[in-house]
């Protein structure tokens, strides 16, 4: 094989490993990058954190997907706050593509939903593609040593939970409060695409 094949291969795997992402076992990323959330204050994911772990979702305003799951989320996101769990969920979408998804719109759900953790911008989508994220909702756990224990969907079902189907966030979640190994640490994210900066 030529040099120059050599030299090809080496820089296109480099690429391909920089987009893929976050994976289970590695650290959480971009923990210092300020975002603006939607009670005007900045939120870095590392401020965040809390003594039991991290839960990153990537969200919008829009999408059915979203929508479906919304009540679920919300309320895993509120609830296991209590436990120590810091929860922030991230709108990493362009709002000159989905216009519904810029700051305004943003406060409007947050209100009207009852979140009571921070709803960030990623103004530049760097973070989500740091995370490797593709879909909203797509899903990240990290456990209290800041170490990824779960990614993908919220439970089992498509654009709404599956009428007693499964729960892998939840029991994922409790795992992590537990400090038991998360069984089922990774499912396919299924919603829609995120509109990239």
């Amino acid at each position: 094989m030529k040099l120059y094949h050599v030299v090809g291969l080496i820089i296109a795997t480099s690429v391909l490993s920089a987009c893929a992402g976050v994976g289970i076992g590695d650290s959480i990323v971009d923990t210092d990058v300020k975002m603006e959330s939607t009670d005007g204050k900045t939120v870095t994911l590392g401020e965040a954190k809390g003594s039991k772990g991290l839960l990153v979702i990537f969200t919008c305003n829009h999408c059915p997907f979203v929508k479906g799951w919304q009540d679920a989320m919300v309320e895993l996101g509120n609830s296991y706050m209590q436990k120590g769990i810091g929860v922030v969920f991230v709108n990493s979408n362009n709002p000159a593509v989905k216009k519904g998804d810029g700051m305004e719109g943003m406060r409007a759900l947050a209100k009207k939903a009852g979140y009571k953790f921070p709803y960030v911008v990623d103004a530049t989508s760097k973070v989500a593609k740091h995370f490797g994220a593709k879909k909203t909702p797509d899903v990240f756990l990290f456990d209290a040593s800041g170490k990824l224990v779960y990614r993908g969907a919220v439970g089992e079902g498509g654009r709404e939970p599956k009428p007693g189907g499964e729960t892998w966030l939840k029991d994922a979640l409790d795992a992590v409060i537990a400090g038991q190994k998360v069984t089922k640490s990774e499912t396919k994210a299924v919603g829609c695409g995120i509109k990239f900066r």
